[in-house]
């Protein structure tokens, strides 16, 4: 009985070992290969697009493009921020954007030190990309990876240079700008100015506005009262075009003056059409959303690196409106 048993655990223990050193064997295949790793490019990519103007033409047009262009990128993009802009949600936005570390950060320039802090400090830590787009900001200010839009100081030039086509026996002209002067404004401002003070028969006026419609409408009411002579209005930002015609438009005619903004307003594309506004600067608001997923895309996949500091500059182009109805 004994041997029977002894019999059986030793043939036992040869099967055992005959099915080990096959399974070893099986290990250790030459041709055994581990599961195939997943292409860096074919990752899904997170990206926010946040701006201060929800829901205007201009900015529904940089939505466009960004959208677009992530389809093509195959990359998930997100189009936040906050409406008539309010700066609180808007650096709220940003906040949790950076939170939830997403892959890139686009953002419309915001130039104060909140902004910067959030693009200089909080991205920094995340190591998150921000790109800004539209209205820039310094970038030593700001450590932004690059810039996409218009060359603001150019478009100031080319704005000037059409009020003095329209005004060759020259006049007055009042500039308004914005109390809490963003860096774009001031490029828009530095432009002007340069082409005006090369005409003597042209004078200028600057004035300053805060952001409400009561402001904007006490300032152009105290612009109309101390220069009576004034032929021309440049509003430099394009969302005080609308307050600033009202109160023309409450004392006198608005056709004898010569009126100019820029496109990234809320009315200003349609005031141009009413032939209420003489001319404006228009921008390329989808060119900047479809270039600024395409460069974000190239420094995550490390094909562009560094990105240029400088920026990247979107087409800009004088467009003269109709003819203003009785």
């Amino acid at each position: 009985m004994r041997k029977k048993v002894i019999v059986v655990l030793c043939s036992l223990c040869v099967i055992l070992g005959f099915f080990t050193l096959w399974s070893a064997k099986g290990a250790f295949r030459s041709d055994w290969q581990l599961p195939a790793a997943i292409p860096a490019d074919k990752e899904r990519y997170r990206l926010v697009l946040i701006t201060q103007e929800l829901e205007t033409p201009f900015w529904n047009k940089v939505g466009t493009g960004a959208m677009t262009q992530a389809a093509y990128e195959q990359v998930s993009l997100a189009v936040w921020g906050s409406y008539g802009n309010n700066r609180e949600d808007f650096l709220k936005q940003i906040e949790i954007a950076l939170h939830s570390k997403v892959d890139g950060v686009i953002v419309q320039g915001l130039d104060t030190e909140e902004f910067k802090q959030l693009t200089r400090e909080k991205a920094a830590f995340y190591g998150i990309p921000v790109i800004i787009i539209a209205n820039d900001v310094p970038v030593e200010e700001s450590l932004r990876k690059t810039f996409v839009g218009s060359d603001h100081y150019q478009a100031g030039k080319m704005l000037a240079e059409q009020l003095v086509k329209d005004m060759p026996a020259g006049g007055q002209t009042v500039l308004l700008g914005d109390s809490e002067q963003e860096y774009s404004q001031q490029q828009r401002l530095q432009g002007v100015t340069e082409i005006l003070a090369k005409h003597d028969e042209i004078s200028t006026v600057y004035v300053e506005s805060g952001k409400s419609d009561e402001d904007i409408i006490a300032v152009t009411q105290n612009a109309l009262n101390q220069n009576p002579g004034v032929q021309a209005f440049i509003a430099l930002n394009a969302n005080h075009v609308g307050p600033m015609m009202k109160e023309i438009g409450r004392r006198a005619e608005l056709e004898p003056y010569h009126l100019y903004s820029f496109d990234d307003g809320a009315e200003t594309a349609s005031l141009l059409e009413q032939g209420k506004l003489d001319a404006m600067i228009q921008q390329s608001p989808e060119q900047m959303g479809e270039k600024s997923v395409e460069l974000m895309m190239k420094w995550l996949r490390n094909e562009v690196v560094p990105l240029d500091s400088g920026g990247y500059i979107t087409d800009i182009r004088i467009v003269k409106g109709a003819v203003a109805q009785p």
